[in-house]
């Protein structure tokens, strides 16, 4: 069972003690990543994140590395286009010296001169290898095309150009601004007494300033926008995106969805995996998904393909759209499917790492964090109509979109807008 305490300074530190394991993850999360950024800032979130890493008044990346693996534990931290996330995962007996360590490295960073201008080639790296990835360019893409000329549309790891310029100045003034109690919510999961932790949190983040932050989310009214997009690549495979106005975050359409994308593309039984690749051999990879935002959610499907089968296999997705109808989805793929979430989900509370992971982005997203017996009821509630009722939501092929990369143009628009008016005969 999960508890939430508010320190003095409204920063929410959110526990849940397993008195069985030996372990600890300690999670520190700041409501603040590439959604929050304009043209001018694009990619500091995670810059930042990096630079976390690199040094303070009294500890050098050297020496950060050496107690992280001093403790023996396991530390990392991600950027997403909603949050940044610090995390640690160490035996019980070493929590006191993590969370120290962590939070030390959090609020103390200096970003050193020297080391932004090392890191800077790092991230360009990183940039380049996401670039020679078809499959992440194609996502980036979409993305991009679909949420155009929104921060939602900008990339997480920024432009290469624009990193190469920033200076300690842009660092600074973009952690000082963002990095204050308000949009700080720490995460534990582990074998602890939730209230002696919650003291010793507090010894290391009480002291931060109550400060209202002025960094609204600035894409309240964002819309979705039909793309079509083709970028030439010397590559053996095509790689495609097709995409649909998806389901913004709700908590309560959060489990039709899961129940709907298992059935549709988010597994080897699903329709798509077992059409396109199983029956058809048209591709090795796959799979739908829904990405979703405060105000706005895509529904993306993927496929990698030979170049020779990209249009058989494109007109097959988009038939099996029009099939869910034809070939209906029954109440035993429901109760098969809520069962396979229930499962997966239950194992992953073995995890203290996993349960750190889900409280942190539960709370971070809905402002709230459901107990096991309420997700297991949430799943257990969701009924045929409801899955039908968001293929209905999703599936309007006058929003639908198509981005691919791949060595030749293999189709023209108005070949993909015959191709669709085909699908729907």
């Amino acid at each position: 069972m999960h508890a939430i305490k508010s320190l003095n300074n409204d920063i929410k530190i959110i526990t849940e003690e397993n008195r069985f394991i030996r372990s600890i993850s300690l999670g520190i999360w700041v409501n603040i990543g590439s959604k929050n950024e304009n043209k001018k800032t694009n990619g500091l979130s995670h810059f930042i994140e990096h630079m976390v890493f690199k040094g303070t008044n009294d500890l050098n990346s050297k020496n950060i590395a050496d107690r992280i693996d001093l403790l023996g534990g396991q530390a990392n931290a991600f950027t997403t286009k909603d949050l940044t996330c610090f995390y640690i995962r160490i035996l019980d007996t070493d929590f006191d010296s993590a969370l120290e360590l962590l939070s030390h490295i959090v609020l103390k960073s200096n970003f050193p001169d020297e080391e932004i201008e090392r890191e800077k080639h790092v991230i360009i790296e990183e940039i380049n290898m996401y670039e020679d990835s078809p499959e992440e360019l194609v996502f980036e893409m979409i993305n991009k095309n679909v949420l155009i000329d929104t921060s939602l549309g900008l990339p997480i790891l920024g432009d290469a150009n624009k990193i190469k310029n920033y200076k300690q100045k842009n660092l600074k003034d973009y952690y000082n601004k963002n990095y204050i109690a308000s949009n700080f919510i720490i995460t534990a999961s582990g074998n602890f007494k939730s209230i002696e932790i919650v003291d010793k949190i507090n010894n290391f983040f009480g002291d931060l300033k109550k400060i209202d932050s002025d960094n609204l989310n600035n894409f309240e009214n964002v819309n979705y926008r039909k793309s079509f997009d083709f970028k030439i690549k010397d590559i053996e495979q095509s790689h495609m995106c097709i995409a649909f106005p998806g389901i913004k975050h709700d908590i309560e359409n959060n489990y039709a969805m899961a129940v709907f994308n298992t059935i549709f593309g988010g597994g080897m039984s699903s329709r798509l995996y077992q059409k396109i690749r199983e029956e058809f051999g048209l591709a090795y990879s796959i799979y739908s998904y829904n990405y979703s935002y405060d105000t706005i959610g895509v529904f993306v499907i993927y496929a990698a393909t030979s170049q020779n089968k990209f249009k058989k296999c494109l007109e097959l997705i988009l038939r099996e759209i029009k099939d869910l109808y034809i070939k209906n989805i029954t109440e035993e793929d429901i109760l098969k499917t809520k069962q396979q979430l229930k499962s997966s989900y239950l194992m992953a509370l073995e995890s203290s790492s996993s349960r750190m992971s889900s409280l942190g982005k539960s709370y971070c997203t809905y402002k709230k964090v459901l107990t096991p017996d309420e997700i297991i009821d949430k799943i257990n509630s969701v009924k045929l109509g409801d899955v039908y009722k968001l293929a209905n939501e999703i599936f309007n092929f006058n929003q639908i979109s198509l981005c691919v990369v791949a060595k030749n143009k293999l189709i023209e628009e108005n070949e993909f807008e015959e191709i669709i008016n085909n699908s729907r005969k």
